[in-house]
C-alpha cells in the first residue's frame, strides 16, 4: 500500500472540506484522487496488484444530519475501482464500507466525504434564494431532501462519466488494468464469505422543484481536472 499516495489523498480531503466544499470542488478534488489513482496503477506490475491485499474501511457521516449518500456511493466505489456495502452500526444507524486495495478504499472514503460536506454547503446556499422561501415550513423538510437527492444523483452520473473516460485511457495503456484490478477485488471479496442482498429501490415522495434544483446545481458544473481548488459557481 502506498502511504505517500494515500497521505496525499487524505490532505486533499481535509484542505477541500476545511474552505466549506461546494460541488465543484468536490469534483476538481475527484479528477485530482483519480488522477493520482490512475497513476498509481501504472507504476505497478501484474504481480504487485495480484500481491496487495485488499481490506475494508468503513464511511459514516461524523455530523447528525444524514446525507443521502445511497444515490450515489455506487458510483463513488465504481470510481475508485473497489466494492461497497451498507451495514448497521452498533448504535441502530448505518455505514457504508468500501472494500478494496489500500489505495483505492482510501479514496473512495474521501470522495463521500467531500460529496456529504459539498451537499451540506449547496443546500445551505439552496435555502436562502427566493424559491426555497416559496415552500411553506411545513413542506421544507421534503425541500431539503429533494434537493439533496436532485444532487447526489448528478453527482453519481458525472462520476460514471469521469469513469467512462478513465477506463477508456486505460485500455491504451495495452495492459488490461481494469480487468485485473476487478478479478483481484472479487476474489479477495468471495473469501469473507459475505451474504448481501440487494435492496430494491424506494419510491420516494419529492417536491420536483427542489430536485431540480439539485440537479442543476451538478448539470451546470463543467468536469475538469483543472478546475482549482476555490473555484465557485456564481449564484
Amino acid at each position: 500500500m502506498d502511504d505517500k499516495l494515500i497521505a496525499r489523498i487524505q490532505a486533499l480531503r481535509a484542505k477541500t472540506i476545511a474552505n466549506g466544499c461546494t460541488e465543484g470542488e468536490a469534483l476538481a478534488a475527484a479528477a485530482k484522487v483519480a488522477e493520482l489513482l490512475d497513476r498509481h496503477d501504472l507504476s505497478l506490475g501484474d504481480v504487485e496488484m495480484r500481491a496487495e491485499p485488499c481490506r475494508q474501511l468503513a464511511f459514516e457521516s461524523p455530523l447528525k444530519k444524514r446525507i443521502p449518500l445511497d444515490d450515489c456511493i455506487g458510483a463513488v466505489a465504481d470510481f475508485c475501482n473497489c466494492r461497497v456495502w451498507r451495514e448497521k452500526t452498533p448504535a441502530g444507524g448505518t455505514r457504508h464500507v468500501f472494500f478494496g486495495l489500500g489505495t483505492d478504499i482510501e479514496a473512495a472514503a474521501a470522495l463521500a466525504a467531500l460529496i456529504d460536506a459539498a451537499v451540506r454547503s449547496e443546500l445551505g446556499c439552496y435555502k436562502t434564494t427566493t424559491e426555497y422561501r416559496q415552500f411553506r415550513h411545513r413542506d421544507r423538510d421534503l425541500a431539503n431532501k429533494s434537493f439533496m437527492l436532485g444532487m447526489v444523483s448528478s453527482i453519481a452520473d458525472k462520476l460514471m462519466a469521469m469513469k467512462a473516460q478513465r477506463d477508456e485511457a486505460k485500455r491504451g495503456t495495452g495492459r488490461e488494468l481494469i480487468l485485473l484490478k476487478t478479478a483481484v477485488v472479487d476474489a479477495a471479496l468471495d473469501k469473507l464469505g459475505l451474504t448481501m442482498r440487494e435492496v430494491p429501490g424506494v419510491r420516494r415522495m419529492i417536491a420536483p422543484e427542489a430536485y431540480d434544483a439539485g440537479d442543476a446545481a451538478g448539470a451546470s458544473l463543467a468536469i475538469d481536472p483543472a478546475l482549482t481548488p476555490r473555484a465557485r459557481r456564481s449564484r
